[in-house]
């Protein structure tokens, strides 16, 4: 790595590109802190490297076998589907990723701060999220008309705070809501961090990590158009 040549750099405008796409898409999400580019090019040189024979194809090793963690992403059924851009998503791909710069880089991308991010499962208002008023009926309560109405029971305290028990003819405000998983924060990226988080098959792997930074930030930045 001391001695690595301009073939160590030659993914930096990829690199930029791709993490400038996922802080933009992700710039609204709470807490969140923009990823730094060259953490992924430091992590690039970690897993192969222009020494390695995956370097023009599988940079951030993503998608190896025996390996869930692309699978996981792309599926969406771990929070992927909260972090991909949706620009991104008609271009990346279970066969691309394994054999494909590009695509391997979004989707290591992808994973590490899929692994980063915190998660619940909270209601959340439809897009056409409109505030109607129902009249109760007989036996009625704030569950029962929530979900007659496509709503939730949370969404419904939330619209009338002041209901504790339902009459019928009492007319209550309602929204169109479901509980879906949603980012509730992110965990501090460092390191550690990386190595729990992305690969956790190296005991190594912080300390090369930290090695490798050490490099990668006496590099000369390449000049992209952004």
């Amino acid at each position: 790595m001391d001695r690595a040549d301009a073939d160590w750099d030659i993914y930096d405008c990829r690199i930029q590109s791709v993490v400038d796409e996922y802080n933009r898409h992700l710039s609204s999400s709470t807490g969140y802190v923009p990823l730094d580019w060259k953490v992924v090019k430091t992590m690039l040189w970690v897993e192969t490297g222009a020494g390695s024979s995956e370097w023009k194809s599988k940079p951030m090793q993503i998608g190896n076998r025996d390996d869930p963690g692309l699978a996981s992403l792309l599926l969406g059924n771990e929070g992927g589907d909260l972090i991909i851009p949706p620009s991104m998503r008609p271009y990346m791909s279970i066969q691309g990723a394994k054999v494909e710069p590009l695509q391997n880089i979004r989707a290591g991308v992808g994973y590490l701060l899929m692994r980063m991010a915190s998660y619940a499962y909270k209601s959340v208002p439809n897009a056409d999220a409109r505030v109607c008023e129902v009249a109760a009926g007989p036996g009625d309560n704030l569950d029962r008309i929530a979900k007659a109405q496509g709503s939730t029971l949370e969404a419904m305290k939330k619209l009338n705070p002041s209901v504790r028990v339902v009459h019928a003819g009492d007319v209550l405000k309602y929204q169109k809501a479901s509980i879906r998983r949603v980012i509730t924060g992110w965990n501090t990226l460092s390191a550690s961090g990386v190595a729990q988080r992305y690969n956790r098959g190296d005991p190594a792997y912080a300390s090369k990590f930290q090695y490798a930074t050490r490099a990668v930030v006496q590099r000369r930045d390449a000049a992209c158009v952004r």
